[in-house]
Protein backbone atom coordinates (compact mmCIF):
# COMPACT_ATOMS: atom_id res chain seq x y z
CA UNK A 1 0.00 0.00 0.00
CA UNK A 2 1.30 3.19 -1.20
CA UNK A 3 1.65 5.90 2.13
CA UNK A 4 -1.02 8.85 1.79
CA UNK A 5 1.56 11.03 2.35
CA UNK A 6 4.10 9.94 -0.51
CA UNK A 7 0.74 10.35 -2.96
CA UNK A 8 0.35 13.98 -1.80
CA UNK A 9 3.83 15.00 -2.48
CA UNK A 10 4.28 13.05 -5.30
CA UNK A 11 0.83 13.02 -7.09
CA UNK A 12 1.91 13.97 -10.48
CA UNK A 13 4.84 10.94 -10.13
CA UNK A 14 2.25 8.41 -8.93
CA UNK A 15 -0.10 8.74 -12.06
CA UNK A 16 3.04 8.66 -14.38
CA UNK A 17 4.90 6.17 -13.14
CA UNK A 18 1.84 4.21 -12.72
CA UNK A 19 0.92 3.79 -16.70
CA UNK A 20 4.09 1.86 -17.13
CA UNK A 21 1.83 -0.72 -14.94
CA UNK A 22 -0.96 -0.01 -17.19
CA UNK A 23 -3.29 1.57 -14.62
CA UNK A 24 -4.94 4.66 -15.03
CA UNK A 25 -4.27 6.27 -11.87
CA UNK A 26 -5.78 9.92 -11.65
CA UNK A 27 -9.30 9.54 -10.99
CA UNK A 28 -8.32 7.16 -7.95
CA UNK A 29 -5.71 9.57 -6.72
CA UNK A 30 -7.34 12.67 -6.92
CA UNK A 31 -10.22 11.10 -5.06
CA UNK A 32 -7.64 9.85 -2.52
CA UNK A 33 -6.40 13.41 -1.56
CA UNK A 34 -10.02 15.05 -1.46
CA UNK A 35 -11.14 12.06 1.37
CA UNK A 36 -7.64 12.99 2.72
CA UNK A 37 -8.50 16.76 2.63
CA UNK A 38 -12.03 16.15 4.08
CA UNK A 39 -10.64 13.86 6.92
CA UNK A 40 -8.03 16.56 7.56
CA UNK A 41 -10.62 18.92 7.92
CA UNK A 42 -12.97 17.05 9.88
CA UNK A 43 -10.47 16.48 12.71
CA UNK A 44 -9.88 19.89 12.92
CA UNK A 45 -13.45 20.08 13.84
CA UNK A 46 -12.98 17.50 15.99
CA UNK A 47 -10.41 18.74 17.89
CA UNK A 48 -11.33 22.44 18.50
CA UNK A 49 -14.95 21.35 19.64
CA UNK A 50 -13.05 18.74 22.24
CA UNK A 51 -11.45 21.63 23.09
CA UNK A 52 -13.96 23.69 23.73
CA UNK A 53 -15.74 20.69 26.11
CA UNK A 54 -12.53 20.35 28.37
CA UNK A 55 -12.65 24.19 28.54
CA UNK A 56 -15.81 24.36 30.05
CA UNK A 57 -15.51 21.49 32.11
CA UNK A 58 -12.82 23.61 33.96
CA UNK A 59 -15.18 26.58 33.49
CA UNK A 60 -17.92 24.54 35.07
CA UNK A 61 -16.22 23.19 38.20
CA UNK A 62 -15.04 27.04 38.57
CA UNK A 63 -18.96 28.18 38.51
CA UNK A 64 -19.79 25.24 41.10
CA UNK A 65 -17.63 27.04 43.94
CA UNK A 66 -19.03 30.71 43.06
CA UNK A 67 -22.58 28.96 43.29
CA UNK A 68 -23.65 30.22 39.75
CA UNK A 69 -25.73 27.78 39.31
CA UNK A 70 -27.56 29.03 36.54
CA UNK A 71 -24.70 29.64 34.50
CA UNK A 72 -23.65 25.83 35.45
CA UNK A 73 -26.74 24.68 33.90
CA UNK A 74 -26.06 26.83 30.55
CA UNK A 75 -22.49 25.34 30.09
CA UNK A 76 -23.62 21.58 30.77
CA UNK A 77 -26.07 21.88 28.08
CA UNK A 78 -23.98 23.31 25.78
CA UNK A 79 -21.22 20.72 26.77
CA UNK A 80 -23.72 17.88 25.73
CA UNK A 81 -24.37 19.61 22.68
CA UNK A 82 -20.49 19.69 21.70
CA UNK A 83 -20.41 16.14 22.94
CA UNK A 84 -23.09 14.98 20.33
CA UNK A 85 -21.41 17.05 17.58
CA UNK A 86 -18.06 15.24 18.37
CA UNK A 87 -19.89 12.00 18.14
CA UNK A 88 -21.29 12.88 14.73
CA UNK A 89 -17.70 13.72 13.57
CA UNK A 90 -15.77 10.69 14.94
CA UNK A 91 -18.62 8.68 12.84
CA UNK A 92 -17.88 10.56 10.11
CA UNK A 93 -14.15 10.26 10.42
CA UNK A 94 -14.47 6.38 10.66
CA UNK A 95 -16.22 6.60 7.93
CA UNK A 96 -13.76 8.35 5.65
CA UNK A 97 -10.87 6.68 6.63
CA UNK A 98 -12.77 3.71 5.93
CA UNK A 99 -13.45 5.00 2.32
CA UNK A 100 -9.55 6.10 2.10
CA UNK A 101 -7.97 3.27 3.07
CA UNK A 102 -10.73 1.38 0.45
CA UNK A 103 -9.10 3.35 -2.38
CA UNK A 104 -5.92 2.93 -1.10
CA UNK A 105 -5.80 -0.81 -1.18
CA UNK A 106 -6.77 -1.06 -4.73
CA UNK A 107 -3.52 1.42 -5.97
CA UNK A 108 -0.87 -0.80 -7.11
CA UNK A 109 2.92 -0.25 -6.22
CA UNK A 110 4.69 1.98 -8.02
CA UNK A 111 7.51 -0.08 -10.51
CA UNK A 112 10.96 0.61 -10.54
CA UNK A 113 12.54 3.07 -12.87
CA UNK A 114 14.19 0.69 -14.73
CA UNK A 115 10.99 -1.48 -15.17
CA UNK A 116 9.55 -0.59 -18.86
CA UNK A 117 5.89 -0.36 -20.21
CA UNK A 118 4.16 -3.58 -21.77
CA UNK A 119 1.34 -5.49 -22.16
CA UNK A 120 2.17 -8.76 -21.19
CA UNK A 121 5.00 -11.16 -20.89
CA UNK A 122 5.89 -11.51 -24.95
CA UNK A 123 6.98 -7.61 -23.73
CA UNK A 124 9.17 -9.09 -20.58
CA UNK A 125 13.67 -8.28 -21.09
CA UNK A 126 16.07 -10.41 -21.19
CA UNK A 127 18.88 -10.00 -18.78
CA UNK A 128 20.53 -12.96 -19.36
CA UNK A 129 20.91 -16.50 -20.21
CA UNK A 130 22.85 -19.96 -19.32
CA UNK A 131 23.50 -23.09 -20.79
CA UNK A 132 23.02 -24.98 -23.35
CA UNK A 133 20.16 -26.26 -25.08
CA UNK A 134 19.97 -30.12 -24.64
CA UNK A 135 19.75 -31.78 -27.60
CA UNK A 136 17.64 -34.84 -27.23
CA UNK A 137 17.89 -38.14 -29.62
CA UNK A 138 14.14 -38.68 -31.12
CA UNK A 139 11.37 -40.04 -29.75
CA UNK A 140 12.51 -38.14 -26.49
CA UNK A 141 9.27 -38.09 -24.13
CA UNK A 142 8.04 -34.91 -22.75
CA UNK A 143 7.78 -35.51 -18.48
CA UNK A 144 4.13 -36.35 -18.42
CA UNK A 145 4.87 -39.71 -20.61
CA UNK A 146 8.09 -39.87 -19.10
CA UNK A 147 6.11 -40.26 -15.15
CA UNK A 148 4.18 -43.52 -16.97
CA UNK A 149 7.04 -45.03 -18.61
CA UNK A 150 9.33 -44.82 -15.00
CA UNK A 151 6.29 -45.29 -12.91
CA UNK A 152 7.64 -42.36 -11.06
CA UNK A 153 4.35 -39.64 -11.62
CA UNK A 154 0.67 -40.05 -11.83
CA UNK A 155 -1.07 -37.52 -13.56
CA UNK A 156 -4.79 -39.88 -13.56
CA UNK A 157 -4.69 -41.05 -9.82
CA UNK A 158 -4.08 -37.27 -8.47
CA UNK A 159 -6.96 -36.73 -10.57
CA UNK A 160 -8.69 -39.94 -9.17
CA UNK A 161 -8.04 -38.71 -5.82
CA UNK A 162 -8.71 -35.05 -5.87
CA UNK A 163 -9.04 -33.57 -9.08
CA UNK A 164 -6.79 -32.25 -11.93
CA UNK A 165 -3.83 -30.11 -11.31
CA UNK A 166 -2.63 -32.49 -8.55
CA UNK A 167 -0.45 -34.90 -9.16
CA UNK A 168 0.59 -38.00 -7.52
CA UNK A 169 4.99 -38.61 -7.29
CA UNK A 170 5.95 -42.41 -6.24
CA UNK A 171 8.84 -44.35 -6.20
CA UNK A 172 12.32 -42.52 -7.60
CA UNK A 173 10.20 -39.17 -8.20
CA UNK A 174 9.17 -39.07 -5.02
CA UNK A 175 12.82 -39.10 -3.70
CA UNK A 176 13.69 -36.82 -6.20
CA UNK A 177 11.12 -34.42 -5.29
CA UNK A 178 11.98 -34.62 -1.60
CA UNK A 179 15.65 -34.26 -2.80
CA UNK A 180 15.20 -31.22 -4.72
CA UNK A 181 13.62 -29.80 -1.13
CA UNK A 182 16.87 -30.61 0.48
CA UNK A 183 18.92 -29.24 -1.57
CA UNK A 184 17.34 -26.28 -1.79
CA UNK A 185 16.85 -25.76 1.82
CA UNK A 186 20.41 -26.69 2.55
CA UNK A 187 22.01 -23.67 0.12
CA UNK A 188 19.35 -20.93 1.73
CA UNK A 189 20.85 -22.51 4.93
CA UNK A 190 24.29 -22.47 3.88
CA UNK A 191 23.67 -18.85 2.78
CA UNK A 192 22.50 -17.75 5.91
CA UNK A 193 19.11 -17.90 5.77
CA UNK A 194 17.12 -19.39 9.24
CA UNK A 195 14.70 -21.85 8.19
CA UNK A 196 11.24 -21.64 8.90
CA UNK A 197 7.80 -24.08 9.08
CA UNK A 198 4.85 -21.91 9.37
CA UNK A 199 1.26 -23.30 9.09
CA UNK A 200 0.08 -23.64 5.95
CA UNK A 201 -3.59 -21.29 6.13
CA UNK A 202 -3.77 -17.72 7.15
CA UNK A 203 -6.15 -15.53 8.20
CA UNK A 204 -7.38 -12.47 6.68
CA UNK A 205 -4.87 -10.06 8.09
CA UNK A 206 -2.06 -11.91 6.66
CA UNK A 207 -3.63 -12.20 3.18
CA UNK A 208 -4.30 -8.48 3.45
CA UNK A 209 -0.57 -8.17 4.68
CA UNK A 210 1.33 -9.22 1.48
CA UNK A 211 -1.39 -8.21 -0.65
CA UNK A 212 -2.67 -11.73 -1.98
CA UNK A 213 -5.97 -10.22 -0.44
CA UNK A 214 -7.89 -8.81 -1.87
CA UNK A 215 -5.89 -8.42 -5.25
CA UNK A 216 -5.71 -12.24 -5.52
CA UNK A 217 -9.04 -13.67 -3.61
CA UNK A 218 -10.30 -16.06 -6.66
CA UNK A 219 -6.42 -17.40 -6.85
CA UNK A 220 -6.56 -19.06 -3.13
CA UNK A 221 -8.46 -21.81 -1.79
CA UNK A 222 -10.94 -20.53 1.35
CA UNK A 223 -12.44 -22.61 4.59
CA UNK A 224 -15.46 -20.69 4.92
CA UNK A 225 -16.04 -22.27 8.62
CA UNK A 226 -13.09 -20.87 9.71
CA UNK A 227 -12.65 -18.06 7.20
CA UNK A 228 -8.99 -19.37 6.08
CA UNK A 229 -7.01 -18.78 3.34
CA UNK A 230 -4.64 -21.91 1.71
CA UNK A 231 -1.20 -20.25 1.55
CA UNK A 232 -0.08 -19.63 -2.41
CA UNK A 233 3.07 -19.25 -1.35
CA UNK A 234 5.12 -19.06 2.21
CA UNK A 235 5.95 -15.87 1.52
CA UNK A 236 2.50 -14.96 3.23
CA UNK A 237 3.23 -16.53 6.43
CA UNK A 238 6.97 -15.89 6.87
CA UNK A 239 6.44 -12.35 5.90
CA UNK A 240 3.56 -11.79 7.64
CA UNK A 241 6.05 -13.26 11.39
CA UNK A 242 7.06 -9.26 11.10
CA UNK A 243 3.19 -7.34 11.25
CA UNK A 244 2.84 -5.01 13.60
CA UNK A 245 6.72 -5.32 14.09
CA UNK A 246 9.02 -2.35 14.80
CA UNK A 247 12.82 -3.40 13.98
CA UNK A 248 16.03 -1.83 14.94
CA UNK A 249 18.48 -1.07 12.10
CA UNK A 250 20.73 -3.00 13.39
CA UNK A 251 18.49 -6.45 12.75
CA UNK A 252 18.76 -6.07 8.90
CA UNK A 253 19.08 -8.65 6.80
CA UNK A 254 16.45 -10.24 8.16
CA UNK A 255 16.73 -13.70 6.50
CA UNK A 256 14.31 -16.64 6.38
CA UNK A 257 13.29 -19.12 4.07
CA UNK A 258 10.95 -21.59 4.25
CA UNK A 259 9.57 -25.05 2.03
CA UNK A 260 6.02 -25.64 2.57
CA UNK A 261 3.41 -27.06 0.05
CA UNK A 262 1.73 -24.48 -2.23
CA UNK A 263 -2.04 -24.20 -3.29
CA UNK A 264 -3.52 -22.24 -6.24
CA UNK A 265 -6.70 -22.28 -8.08
CA UNK A 266 -5.62 -20.37 -10.85
CA UNK A 267 -1.87 -21.46 -11.27
CA UNK A 268 0.31 -20.19 -14.51
CA UNK A 269 -1.66 -17.62 -17.21
CA UNK A 270 -4.33 -18.47 -19.49
CA UNK A 271 -3.08 -19.26 -23.13
CA UNK A 272 -0.31 -21.58 -21.66
CA UNK A 273 0.59 -24.96 -22.51
CA UNK A 274 -1.10 -26.33 -18.68
CA UNK A 275 -0.36 -29.90 -19.29
CA UNK A 276 1.53 -32.34 -16.83
CA UNK A 277 3.33 -30.16 -14.15
CA UNK A 278 3.35 -26.89 -16.33
CA UNK A 279 0.34 -25.98 -14.30
CA UNK A 280 -0.73 -27.73 -11.05
CA UNK A 281 -2.88 -26.88 -7.98
CA UNK A 282 -0.91 -28.01 -5.61
CA UNK A 283 2.81 -27.85 -5.31
CA UNK A 284 6.25 -28.28 -3.46
CA UNK A 285 8.30 -25.08 -2.90
CA UNK A 286 11.20 -23.34 -0.80
CA UNK A 287 11.12 -19.48 -0.71
CA UNK A 288 13.23 -16.74 0.56
CA UNK A 289 12.22 -14.15 1.85
CA UNK A 290 14.12 -10.76 3.53
CA UNK A 291 13.37 -7.82 5.02
CA UNK A 292 16.21 -4.95 4.71
CA UNK A 293 16.83 -1.46 5.12
CA UNK A 294 15.37 0.68 1.94
CA UNK A 295 19.13 1.77 1.55
CA UNK A 296 20.06 -1.57 1.20
CA UNK A 297 17.05 -3.65 -0.74
CA UNK A 298 18.25 -3.36 -4.29
CA UNK A 299 21.62 -4.75 -3.67
CA UNK A 300 19.84 -7.56 -2.00
CA UNK A 301 17.29 -7.82 -4.82
CA UNK A 302 20.83 -8.68 -6.57
CA UNK A 303 21.90 -11.13 -3.99
CA UNK A 304 18.35 -13.28 -4.46
CA UNK A 305 19.20 -13.55 -8.16
CA UNK A 306 22.56 -14.67 -7.56
CA UNK A 307 21.42 -17.49 -4.64
CA UNK A 308 18.56 -18.73 -7.51
CA UNK A 309 21.00 -18.34 -10.15
CA UNK A 310 23.38 -20.77 -8.81
CA UNK A 311 21.13 -23.24 -8.02
CA UNK A 312 19.71 -23.26 -11.46
CA UNK A 313 23.36 -23.71 -12.37
CA UNK A 314 24.12 -26.16 -9.89
CA UNK A 315 21.50 -28.34 -11.36
CA UNK A 316 22.51 -28.05 -15.08
CA UNK A 317 19.29 -26.50 -16.31
CA UNK A 318 19.64 -23.76 -19.01
CA UNK A 319 17.93 -20.98 -18.10
CA UNK A 320 17.33 -17.22 -18.74
CA UNK A 321 16.34 -14.47 -16.20
CA UNK A 322 13.80 -11.94 -17.29
CA UNK A 323 13.13 -8.68 -16.04
CA UNK A 324 9.13 -7.92 -16.29
CA UNK A 325 7.61 -5.33 -17.67
CA UNK A 326 4.75 -2.86 -16.37
CA UNK A 327 2.37 -5.28 -17.73
CA UNK A 328 3.33 -8.42 -16.34
CA UNK A 329 4.94 -7.39 -13.14
CA UNK A 330 2.39 -7.98 -10.00
CA UNK A 331 0.68 -5.62 -8.02
CA UNK A 332 2.60 -5.12 -4.95
CA UNK A 333 6.05 -5.65 -6.66
CA UNK A 334 7.91 -2.54 -7.91
CA UNK A 335 10.70 -5.01 -9.48
CA UNK A 336 10.61 -8.67 -10.60
CA UNK A 337 12.53 -11.00 -11.80
CA UNK A 338 11.86 -14.22 -13.42
CA UNK A 339 13.83 -17.33 -14.16
CA UNK A 340 12.75 -19.75 -16.95
CA UNK A 341 14.44 -23.07 -17.77
CA UNK A 342 13.96 -24.70 -21.07
CA UNK A 343 12.43 -28.03 -21.16
CA UNK A 344 13.77 -29.96 -24.35
CA UNK A 345 11.09 -32.17 -24.85
CA UNK A 346 8.42 -29.63 -24.97
CA UNK A 347 10.96 -26.92 -26.81
CA UNK A 348 9.33 -24.21 -24.42
CA UNK A 349 10.33 -22.25 -21.60
CA UNK A 350 8.44 -22.53 -18.29
CA UNK A 351 8.91 -20.45 -15.78
CA UNK A 352 10.42 -21.43 -12.50
CA UNK A 353 10.86 -18.53 -9.95
CA UNK A 354 10.22 -14.84 -9.35
CA UNK A 355 12.14 -12.68 -6.97
CA UNK A 356 10.83 -9.23 -6.29
CA UNK A 357 11.21 -6.42 -4.61
CA UNK A 358 8.04 -4.70 -2.39
CA UNK A 359 9.72 -1.75 -1.16
CA UNK A 360 7.44 -0.23 1.27
CA UNK A 361 4.66 -1.27 -0.09
CA UNK A 362 4.20 -4.72 1.98
CA UNK A 363 5.54 -3.36 5.00
CA UNK A 364 2.65 -0.11 4.81
CA UNK A 365 0.17 -2.80 4.67
CA UNK A 366 1.72 -5.07 7.72
CA UNK A 367 2.99 -1.82 9.76
CA UNK A 368 6.18 -3.45 9.52
CA UNK A 369 8.94 -0.53 11.17
CA UNK A 370 12.26 -0.23 12.10
CA UNK A 371 14.29 2.60 14.07
CA UNK A 372 17.61 3.72 12.89
CA UNK A 373 20.02 3.14 15.62
CA UNK A 374 19.64 5.67 18.82
CA UNK A 375 16.86 7.24 16.73
CA UNK A 376 13.38 7.36 17.99
CA UNK A 377 11.24 7.96 14.55
CA UNK A 378 9.72 4.79 12.53
CA UNK A 379 9.75 4.07 8.87
CA UNK A 380 8.77 1.33 6.96
CA UNK A 381 11.30 -1.54 6.08
CA UNK A 382 11.28 -2.99 2.56
CA UNK A 383 10.39 -6.94 1.69
CA UNK A 384 11.84 -8.88 -0.40
CA UNK A 385 11.13 -12.63 -1.54
CA UNK A 386 11.87 -15.48 -4.25
CA UNK A 387 10.71 -19.08 -5.32
CA UNK A 388 14.40 -20.89 -4.43
CA UNK A 389 12.76 -22.60 -5.79
CA UNK A 390 9.50 -23.99 -7.35
CA UNK A 391 9.58 -27.25 -7.83
CA UNK A 392 7.04 -28.52 -10.78
CA UNK A 393 8.76 -27.28 -13.65
CA UNK A 394 11.99 -28.20 -12.15
CA UNK A 395 11.01 -31.58 -12.11
CA UNK A 396 9.68 -31.38 -15.59
CA UNK A 397 12.72 -29.87 -16.95
CA UNK A 398 15.24 -32.40 -14.94
CA UNK A 399 12.85 -35.03 -16.37
CA UNK A 400 12.84 -34.02 -19.99
CA UNK A 401 16.75 -32.54 -20.58
CA UNK A 402 18.35 -35.42 -19.18
CA UNK A 403 16.35 -38.40 -20.59
CA UNK A 404 19.12 -40.87 -22.67
CA UNK A 405 17.93 -44.07 -23.73
CA UNK A 406 19.56 -46.04 -20.64
CA UNK A 407 17.05 -43.95 -18.62
CA UNK A 408 16.80 -40.39 -16.80
CA UNK A 409 20.24 -39.35 -15.63
CA UNK A 410 20.10 -37.43 -11.73
CA UNK A 411 22.16 -33.92 -11.83
CA UNK A 412 25.04 -34.84 -10.05
CA UNK A 413 24.74 -32.35 -7.31
CA UNK A 414 21.44 -34.14 -6.15
CA UNK A 415 22.95 -37.60 -6.21
CA UNK A 416 24.02 -37.44 -2.65
CA UNK A 417 20.67 -36.37 -1.61
CA UNK A 418 18.65 -39.00 -4.05
CA UNK A 419 21.19 -42.09 -3.24
CA UNK A 420 20.88 -43.01 -6.91
CA UNK A 421 22.26 -41.33 -10.19
CA UNK A 422 19.79 -42.38 -12.95
CA UNK A 423 15.76 -43.09 -13.15
CA UNK A 424 15.21 -46.23 -15.70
Amino acid sequence: MLNIKFIRENRDLVIERLKIKNFDAKEIINEIIRLDDLRKQTQAEQDKLQSEINTISKKIGQLFKEGKTKEVDISKERSLFLKEEVKQLHKSMQDLEKKLNDLLIQVPNIPHESVTPGKGENENIEIRKWGKIPELNSGALPHWELGKKYDILDFDLGNKLTGAGFPVFMNKGAKLQRSLIQFFLDEAVNAGYKEILPPLMVNEDSGFGTGQLPDKEGQMYHIPSDNLYLIPTSEVPVTNIYRDVILNATDFPVKNTSFTPCFRREAGSYGKDVRGLNRVHQFDKVEIVQIQHPDHSYNTLDEMVDHVESLLIKLELPFRIMRLCGGDISFASALTYDFEVYAAAQKKWLEVSSVSNFEAFQANRLKLRFKESGGKKTQPAHTLNGSALALPRIVAAILENNQTPEGILIPQILTDYTGFNIIC
